[in-house]
């Protein structure tokens, strides 16, 4: 009888890369750990509650105490008691677990105790309510409980006993063709001594000045020394000097400084001045309506003309956002009598205008900070105005840090912080007791309306059913989420107290009922409908402005409001939107005002709340919610969730209905949820993740990145600076002490996401680099392709022509290379309109890649001609290589039962795919793991934008490049490493993904364990052997001797009608071969088994000794 033919070789890489998947005995992977649950692992051990003894293993202790224990150690037994009144202990138990709490804290080098006892999951809570007595915090997992000196995540990836670690395996021919490859090259580099110089980066440092992106030239070279220059700016000032006074005398100007002179600013001008003259650092409180924005920039240049210095200042005013910047710079120069470029400009992302007179440039603060980054001393730049400060942004906190820093070295440069409110004693104090000048404000009256008096004007009536918003089918899972529900939301707890105080006695009956239902989870589209719809009928003239939260709110309420029959009329109705991610051609719609007989409605994100003014609008309708990112540092994980809005945006919100005219504004929400809304927004620095921070902080040389944040306004938290760094580490753009490697000095350059820049630049060295250009284009605009409420199953299909490879990003290359060949013939929005995509996103993913291409010349990664770098863009193999090396660590396991599959990522366990991923739709997905762009969770965790790749790819890409001279010498890695990179090629196309994966395995050292010599024989999985009559009685003896229960087996039946077992013992579960009946299934399970504990390669007597004390060894160590 022949024997069995052996199982293909076991895949052991050794490649350059690091932080790949953790790889056991016989290649078993892991996925990648992650940043913050790596973190000095082997420096604390943890108490194990297994056999009650103190356990030595490491391999536990996933976390650092953070903080300096502030635990009373006098609690008293009378306290503890209390605790545990509701408990079912006994006095002797209690003692017991006083003794084991007590000696966690008492222990130094322990930091968690770890227990797997039944009768302690089942008396978790009394346990804990003890721990927490102690100062201790606790969780319990599904069938462990944890106590610990420091707060513990929702998931460990490590006490899941259903954790799936991958088994590769690769056909044997695949490996001898690669093998052939790599010893080719090998030699070929043995022959080869010569080094190659590193002189691409020195290039691209002297010319990194792109990275202002043409914005903020530099003085022009002096002819013959510095007095024929100054002789130049002289006579330049007194022509802007020239100009400036002829408009004041003409009668636009005399009616246009009438105007300015109305506003509360002008009245503070001197003031103003005085104290920019006599102080470094000025802080403006302004209030809505004052005209802070417009005119103190101008007052500065006005006073810099007039005194014959205009060409010699340049001042540059920040605005949060694009919008902002460029409407308010229009409205300056319209002030001035002048054309955009004269002496004001603007300049945001993609686009700008800017002249050689040019003195006052509005940009968007990031746009200020890729200045910086080639400019740390602003040189030439007189003014700093910082607006709208009070947002509290991530760029503009950390603004303020840089430029209190360049403040001593610049003595001569102005600092002037804005905003419309303000917690000015926070600001002064921070710039050592700065001035602060107030400026009231001028806003004609407005009426507040809050839902109490909606409700009892109109006679609307609110019901549990018709506060149900309307998201369309595909969305069915928001409307679920406003379903009465047994644990409230956030955005219910934050106001239920409030609402539970209220009285409402002076309303009527219906109102009172009305308000008894209202459910605060909603936005109320049928209120706002109902109102828009009474307001059209029932008030004056005047643009209505709504207030939403975000994207999905504004598509669906507009689709709802285009079906009603005088709110979809366009006779009567002109219905806009305004969100951060439109065009800005698309923006500027909002200002226009409509036909006689015509009433302008904008749908608009708090974008619309500060700095623009739309002068015909009379009636505000808000919602009282923003979609707001905050970030759970201790699960590293984003959480994208509407919150109630604070005071100050609230105030501003309205404001906007009396800037021009009186107005009224209509809160969808109760006086009381109004008064227990906080004062001010949490700043962003606090609530979001802080990796691109942490790499411009490197990139402008600041130091070390923790100190240089404990310098913020209102430092973040020391574990989310600590989760950016090692993200960093892994991802490779940062050394093991913190100093930027060479591709992190290439990623600074790059004014994006620290994965998207590495997928770019990876792009380019392996020649794919134009549908990887797409993908980071598309990746950073919103999703362009479209789901109409009433087609959606047309727009699935059409989606469905460019996406048949389980991947987002690659549907998205092929929509973009349709719409490229369609703008060709002028067919682009035909185009669009069949394939239900955005051409507004379409526009955008075009000019976001040639302006990254243009960025990748000037920093040196490819020469002038874009077509060399796309030999290989065919090869989709190697671009799901480029995507995996971008996006990871986001990385998932794909794990597949009868009817679908489950995900698994190391940080959150379980995970869903966002409903709209071409992956979303699958029942099955041929490959083993999914990068994936971004996890958000809202009630869950979800993952968007997701790629598919198997186990070579995650293997060879799953990391960071560590070795080599890849980076050094981007242009010459093909000429170079032709060979390694061919044979790279071959793995990631040829894998089959013939791997599986094994459930609850141990990590174990064999290093530490007695060797065995082997012998060179196979296990048969049919015939008898020395443990017994065949493989289930080897495996049965094998495990019993070691101490553990007898296996267990599980079969099924499968669609062939062959049938597969799995057997289980000690947590794990193994699965063997499909067999043509049961009992044989059960054999190969138990074959595989041992196969596994020996290695596949012992026999005699020998073996059930050492495994026997494998197996021993392995329960002592868990």
């Amino acid at each position: 009888m022949l024997p069995r033919t052996p199982p293909p070789p076991r895949f052991s890489p050794s490649f350059a890369t690091t932080k790949t998947p953790i790889l056991n005995a016989k290649g078993t992977a892991s996925p990648p750990s992650l940043p913050h649950l790596q973190q000095q692992q082997q420096q604390q051990g943890t108490y194990n509650n297994n056999n009650g003894s103190k356990s030595s293993n490491n391999q536990n202790a996933q976390y650092n105490s953070a903080y300096c224990l502030g635990i009373s150690e006098n609690v008293s037994d009378r306290q503890l008691d209390l605790s545990l009144q509701s408990g079912t202990f006994d006095e002797a138990n209690i003692e017991e677990w006083k003794q084991k709490l007590a000696m966690l804290l008492h222990d130094d080098g322990k930091q968690e105790f770890v227990s797997r006892e039944k009768k302690d999951r089942r008396d978790f809570e009394q346990i804990a309510a003890l721990a927490s007595r102690m100062g201790l915090y606790s969780h319990l997992y599904s069938k462990v409980a944890v106590f610990s000196k420091v707060p513990l995540p929702n998931y460990r990836f490590d006490l899941d006993d259903k954790r799936p670690q991958r088994e590769v395996s690769l056909n044997f021919g695949l490996l001898k063709r690669v093998n052939a490859y790599l010893g080719e090259y090998l030699s070929k580099k043995s022959r080869n001594k010569e080094s190659f110089s590193d002189n691409c980066f020195s290039r691209s440092s002297s010319n990194s000045s792109i990275v202002t992106e043409g914005l903020f030239e530099q003085p022009e070279p002096l002819a013959s020394g510095t007095a024929v220059m100054e002789k130049i700016l002289l006579r330049r000032s007194s022509l802007l000097r020239d100009q400036q006074q002829a408009w004041q005398e003409s009668l636009e100007g005399r009616e246009m400084l009438e105007f300015r002179q109305n506003l509360p600013a002008y009245k503070e001008k001197d003031t103003i001045l005085i104290a920019i003259l006599q102080n470094q650092v000025v802080i403006i409180s302004g209030e809505t309506g004052c005209g802070k924005t417009t005119q103190i920039p101008q007052f500065i240049l006005e006073s810099e003309i007039d005194s014959a210095r205009g060409a010699f200042c340049s001042i540059i005013c920040t605005q949060p956002r694009r919008i902002s910047a460029i409407s308010v710079s229009e409205r300056v120069a319209s002030e001035r009598g002048e054309k955009l470029g004269e002496s004001v400009g603007y300049k945001v992302r993609l686009e700008g205008i800017k002249g050689r007179d040019t003195c006052l440039l509005f940009c968007t603060t990031g746009i200020l900070l890729r200045r910086l980054l080639v400019d740390r001393n602003l040189k030439g730049v007189t003014h700093v105005i910082v607006d709208e400060i009070h947002e509290r942004g991530m760029n503009e906190d950390f603004l303020l840090i840089v430029l209190k820093d360049l403040l001593p070295r610049r003595p001569e440069l102005k600092l002037i912080l804005m905003s419309a409110t303000l917690d000015a004693e926070l600001f002064s104090s921070y710039f050592d007791g700065a001035p602060l000048i107030h400026i009231p404000g001028f806003t004609y009256p407005v009426r507040t309306h809050f839902l109490e008096n909606i409700l009892e004007m109109t006679g609307y009536r609110l019901t549990p059913s018709n506060q149900i918003d309307d998201y369309g089918q595909e969305r069915m899972w928001k409307m679920s989420k406003q379903a009465p529900r047994k644990r409230k939301s956030q955005i219910v707890s934050s106001v239920e107290d409030a609402l539970r105080a209220a009285d409402f006695k002076d309303f009527s009956r219906q109102t009172q009922e009305s308000l008894s239902c209202w459910n605060p989870d909603c936005i109320g589209f049928n209120l706002i409908e109902y109102l828009l719809s009474y307001i059209c009928e029932n008030e004056r003239p005047g643009a209505v402005l709504v207030f939403m939260t975000g994207w999905d709110d504004i598509s669906s309420l507009k689709d709802k409001l285009q079906a009603h029959p005088i709110l979809g009329d366009p006779s009567r109705v002109l219905l806009l939107t305004c969100h951060g991610s439109m065009a800005s051609s698309e923006q500027k719609l909002i200002f226009e005002e409509p036909e006689d007989g015509v009433r302008k409605i904008v749908l608009t994100t708090n974008i619309a709340e500060t700095s623009i003014t739309i002068n015909d609008v009379v009636f505000v309708l808000d919602c009282g919610k923003a979609k707001e990112t905050s970030y759970d540092a201790l699960n590293n994980t984003p959480c994208l969730l509407p919150s109630w809005v604070s005071k100050v945006s609230t105030q501003q919100r309205r404001g906007r209905a009396g800037r021009v005219q009186p107005g009224e504004c209509h809160h969808l929400y109760p006086r009381c949820v109004y008064d227990a809304f906080t004062e001010y927004q949490l700043p962003e620095i606090l609530r979001t993740p802080l990796q691109s921070l942490c790499l411009q902080i490197k990139s402008l040389k600041l130091g070390s990145i923790s100190e240089f944040l404990s310098r913020a306004l209102q430092s973040p938290k020391l574990l989310a600076v600590q989760n950016a760094i090692e993200y960093l580490k892994v991802i490779g753009a940062l050394d093991e002490n913190e100093n930027l490697t060479v591709l992190g000095r290439y990623l600074t350059m790059l004014p994006m996401e620290p994965k998207l820049g590495k997928m770019l630049i990876l792009g380019a060295i392996l020649n794919c680099l134009d549908p990887v250009l797409t993908i980071v284009a598309g990746l950073s605009v919103r999703d362009p392709f479209l789901t109409p409420l009433d087609k959606k199953d047309l727009a699935e299909a059409a989606k469905l022509q460019f996406s048949h490879d389980h991947s987002d990003h690659l549907a998205l290359v092929r929509a973009y290379e349709g719409w490229k060949e369609a703008e060709k013939d002028l067919a682009g929005y035909d185009y669009c309109w069949k394939n239900f995509l955005s051409a507004q996103s379409m526009k955008a993913i075009d000019s976001l890649r040639e302006e990254f291409l243009s960025l990748l010349k000037d920093t040196g990664l490819i020469d002038s001609y874009a077509t060399s770098c796309n030999g290989w863009s065919y090869d989709q193999h190697l671009i799901r290589a480029v995507i995996c090396y971008g996006l990871y660590p986001g990385i998932c396991s794909v794990v597949h039962n009868e009817k679908s599959f489950s995900l698994k990522t190391m940080e959150d366990g379980p995970v869903l795919l966002y409903s709209n991923s071409v992956n979303a739709r699958e029942s099955r997905i041929p490959y083993p793991w999914l990068v994936f762009n971004e996890k958000i969770k809202v009630n869950s965790v979800f993952l968007r934008d997701s790629t598919a790749v198997s186990d070579s790819v995650l293997l060879l890409f799953g990391g960071s490049i560590s070795r080599g001279d890849v980076l050094l010498n981007p242009q010459m890695v093909l000429h170079l490493h032709h060979e390694l990179i061919s044979a790279i090629r071959l793995l990631v196309s040829e894998d089959q993904c013939d791997g599986r994966f094994v459930f609850g395995r141990p990590d174990l050292k064999p290093s530490n364990m007695p060797v065995a010599p082997p012998q060179h024989s196979l296990i048969s999985r049919t015939e008898s052997g020395p443990g017994g009559d065949n493989s289930k009685s080897r495996l049965q003896t094998l495990v019993t001797r070691a101490g553990y229960a007898a296996p267990t087996y599980k079969t099924s039946q499968l669609e062939n009608n062959q049938f597969q077992a799995t057997v289980e013992f000690n947590g794990m579960q193994i699965i063997g071969q499909p067999c043509n009946n049961k009992k044989s299934a059960e054999k190969d399970a138990a074959a595989e088994a041992l196969q596994w504990l020996m290695s596949g390669t012992w026999t005699g007597h020998e073996y059930i000794n050492y495994t026997s004390m494998f197996l021993k060894k392995s329960k002592r160590d868990n």
